[in-house]
């Protein structure tokens, strides 16, 4: 394994030594009242670990644990570093790892979508190779619903309260997102959850993990392909 958080700078330079390296990108936001803070951050996480267990020419770095998160201001908890400042971070933090052939960014948080495309693409236009990922889900079930909560009762079963977990808003994403923009997730689901935990299980979690890793090893495999030097 490869990773930062414990290797030293000379495995690094060393001949073979990986050459792409894999962020997790999340954010430290309410997700309703079943579920803690962590959720994207530890579904990024979970996802890029399991890059770069099976790729070895990768790299994991700690996760960016905060990112644009403003339309969930009205709840308590909640933490955001806005969107200027997460495309910074993301400009700043490529631009210091040219030690490597590339870099990966796994975002697990809807909420980065618009400073990651606006990075990658000034990141790319300056000739260095990134590869933005994030997973997929059911427009319907977009936060701290059931697909989220079978996640992370696959990952961290302790720390998902389910007799706390009630049906929020269920309505499509695309539907409720011109209000939610405009006056936050509080205005259109009062305990925040877009979706319907109930049901959720760790088994459908599992399956759920499997299918995103799936994906991201695809679009790496396919990224790297084109990619190579």
């Amino acid at each position: 394994m490869s990773r930062l958080d414990s290797a030293a700078w000379p495995q690094l330079a060393a001949p073979g030594a990986p050459r792409v390296l894999v962020v997790p990108l999340g954010s430290t936001e309410q997700h309703g009242p079943h579920l803690p803070f962590t959720v994207d951050t530890e579904i990024a996480a979970a996802l890029a670990e399991s890059l770069e267990r099976r790729r070895p020419d990768v790299v994991l770095a700690p996760a960016v644990p905060y990112g644009s998160s403003g339309e969930h201001a009205g709840f308590p908890g909640t933490l955001s570093i806005g969107r200027a400042a997460v495309e910074l971070l993301l400009v700043e933090l490529v631009r210091s790892a040219d030690a490597f052939g590339g870099v990966v960014l796994v975002s697990g948080h809807g909420g980065n979508a618009v400073p990651l495309r606006a990075a990658v693409a000034l990141l790319s236009s300056e000739g260095r190779n990134v590869l933005a990922w994030s997973p997929s889900g059911d427009p319907r079930d977009s936060h701290a619903g059931r697909l989220e909560t079978s996640v992370m009762l696959a990952l961290r079963p302790g720390a998902v309260r389910m007799p706390d977990a009630v049906p929020g808003d269920v309505r499509p994403l695309a539907e409720v997102l011109p209000a939610l923009m405009e006056s936050g997730v509080r205005a259109v689901s009062p305990n925040g959850v877009l979706g319907n935990p109930v049901g959720a299980t760790a088994r459908e979690g599992a399956a759920v993990l499997t299918r995103w890793t799936d994906s991201l090893l695809t679009s790496f495999d396919a990224w790297r392909s084109g990619h190579r030097g």
